[in-house]
């Protein structure tokens, strides 16, 4: 059933394997090294038709890796890697301390048959077992009751007990406290007492002088608008501002490259300021009250949000229940910089099996070692896997004679045309001609809106700075049209007239219209584009992994082709609008794995910018 388990260092010696197969496991196990394990992702990874799945042991820093074929639905991996973890670390503890280190020989191999014969037997036996449903009886709201639901003060609250309805006494005394009543009447002295000082109390109001009552304010209504030319239409004439201008001055605004800027070269990268640097001090009362709130020891010194593992230091082996508290606290401040729930509580599981059984030097504290060990992974996230540098792939078409041709895709209102110009004035500061592809064929003033960027963009670059060359061109073909057939007659037109660079304009869509989504990936599909961008906002936490995750899959469904061709990169626009929730960014790169490219930030043609990972890092982990 198993193609291969492997166990090796973490600095790559291979201590055992046991492989099934004669198949060569090397590409899928160094990619699940790359993409999976040196990220801190945790869950099954798929590769080559291999699902592979791995367990780590910190203490002896070793690497547990099973694979198998990704059609076999396997329910006992879980239990079966964590048996064989224990096993192998049991019977050679001794010859894997740090100090003692002895790699030459280890017989593995009838344990590990045993190990599995054993989970393989476990998982037969689970899946003929019938799923027993629990009775009333047997659950927890069975259990409940009012008593039980109610939290009285100076009562403590059992642990793991969920929220139940808190009842605070009043801690004024009453002025007359009523004694019980009983029936043989031998409280009948302080009944009379009682009524007697109720009977003053009552006097006493009565006495009192009454108050003239204030009358209440008048509400003022809405209040007409005075204009100032009264409304008439004999003041028309009045209104019209442009009549006192010269003849020689023209209404369309030319903009200027003093105004707008240059950006010639590469991207500059984008920097992220907060309100305040960080500090180990600023949230210590909140981080010490929540640390006592969640433990039964709280930390004796905390500061900032990784402040409450201080307390752990000296401890020989870190263990999940000792992480818990802070793990929920890392978990919700990431939540409040907008990544999204899912994507933080990967995070905070990747950092707890990171640490899980790692012993700590003399010196080393817990609040460094999580805070550089979630820094390194989010580093590690928003850095490209691969090369982009896509000034020079379009200097390489050019030389080949052929147009580089990029898409544009991704939801409603997000900025793709917007951002399209951006792009579009940086290629043609870096002495490219670009051709833009309208194939908006649906909203209304889409055309006209690339119309408008192409004639600025012309006036920053007119032709007789270029030997009378045009640098930007408008293909277009109305509206109601079909736009993979326009994408692919602008590609054509581009390499009959040695255009350098393709921009194609797409509508925005929902990610769950189907139609809208096969007419994607029918463009993609047939024009064969060399870079496929997602514009997606900055504003957006979950509904950015929703989004990505249904473009990614529907590219990859609805398109015939062996290797569909998904998503490439990420246009990541409105980024100066959420300050120093800078979320977004670490959701739609966890997802797909896929690069930032560009950043908007602002309203000119000059704020496009390339994502600087140790800024956004820096600005999270405030």
């Amino acid at each position: 059933m198993l193609d291969l388990f492997t166990i090796f260092t973490k600095g790559g010696i291979v201590l055992w394997y046991f492989r099934g197969t004669n198949q060569i496991f090397a590409p899928s196990v160094n990619a699940l090294i790359r993409s999976v394990i040196l990220q801190e992702r945790s869950g099954v990874y798929d590769h080559d038709g291999l699902s592979l799945q791995y367990k780590l042991d910190n203490e002896f820093e070793l690497v547990f890796v099973v694979a198998f074929q990704k059609i076999l639905q396997l329910s006992y991996i879980d239990k079966f890697l964590s048996d064989v973890h224990l096993e192998f670390r049991d019977k050679y503890k001794n010859d894997l301390k740090v100090e003692n280190r002895n790699y030459s020989n280890f017989d593995f191999q009838d344990d590990f048959t045993k190990i599995l014969e054993q989970a393989e037997k476990w998982g037969r036996m689970q899946a003929t077992l019938p799923k027993q449903m629990r009775s009333y009886e047997d659950s927890h709201k069975s259990k409940k009751t009012v008593a039980s639901m109610i939290e009285r003060k100076g009562e403590e609250k059992p642990a793991g007990s969920k929220k139940s309805v808190k009842i605070v006494e009043n801690k004024k005394e009453p002025e007359a406290a009523v004694a019980p009543v009983h029936m043989n009447g031998g409280n009948d002295d302080v009944i009379l007492e009682n009524r007697k000082k109720m009977m003053e109390k009552l006097n006493k109001k009565k006495g009192d002088k009454p108050k003239s009552p204030k009358s209440p304010p008048q509400k003022s209504g809405k209040q007409m608008r005075v204009w100032d030319l009264g409304g008439n239409t004999r003041d028309i004439p009045n209104l019209d501002r442009s009549k006192d201008k010269p003849e020689d001055v023209k209404s369309d605004f030319t903009p200027t490259n003093a105004i707008i800027g240059t950006m010639k070269g590469g991207i500059q990268d984008m920097e992220v300021e907060s309100d305040s640097d960080y500090s180990e001090e600023e949230d210590e009362e909140e981080i010490q009250a929540y640390a006592s709130r969640s433990t039964a020891t709280p930390a004796k010194k905390s500061g900032g949000v990784f402040s409450m593992f201080k307390g752990l230091v000296g401890s020989k082996n870190l263990t999940r229940e000792d992480m818990q508290p802070a793990l929920d606290k890392l978990r919700d401040h990431l939540i409040s910089k907008n990544v999204a729930s899912d994507i933080s509580h990967k995070l905070c599981e990747s950092v707890a099996v990171k640490l899980e059984g790692k012993v700590l030097g003399t010196f080393d504290t817990i609040a460094a070692t999580v805070k550089n060990t979630l820094t390194e992974a989010l580093v590690q996230i928003l850095s490209p896997k691969r090369r982009v540098d896509i000034l020079r792939d379009c200097l390489e078409a050019k030389k080949n004679k052929r147009p580089y041709v990029m898409s544009f895709c991704g939801v409603n209102g997000v900025g793709k045309s917007t951002n399209l110009a951006k792009i579009c004035f940086w290629l043609i500061e870096n002495n490219l001609n670009v051709l833009i592809a309208a194939c908006d064929t649906f909203r209304a003033g889409a055309v006209e809106q690339l119309r408008t960027h192409m004639r600025h963009l012309n006036a920053l670059h007119p032709p007789e700075k270029h030997a009378g060359r045009e640098m930007v061109q408008l293909y277009e073909k109305g509206y109601g049209k079909d736009a993979a057939g326009i994408a692919m007659e602008a590609i054509r037109f581009a390499r009959d007239s040695a255009v350098d660079v393709v921009l194609i304009d797409t509508a925005g869509r929902m990610q769950d219209n189907e139609p809208l989504m096969r007419a994607l990936a029918k463009l993609i599909k047939v024009n064969e584009p060399d870079l496929v961008l997602f514009v997606g906002e900055a504003l957006v936490g979950n509904e950015a992994v929703d989004q990505l995750v249904k473009f990614n899959q529907a590219l990859a469904d609805y398109s015939s082709n062996e290797n569909p061709h998904i998503i490439d990169g990420i246009v990541l626009t409105k980024f100066d609008t959420i300050d120093d929730k800078v979320g977004a960014a670490i959701s739609m790169t966890y997802i797909t794995g896929q690069p930032i490219v560009f950043v908007g930030t602002g309203q000119t043609y000059t704020d496009l910018k390339k994502l600087n990972a140790k800024a956004v890092v820096h600005a999270l982990m405030k």
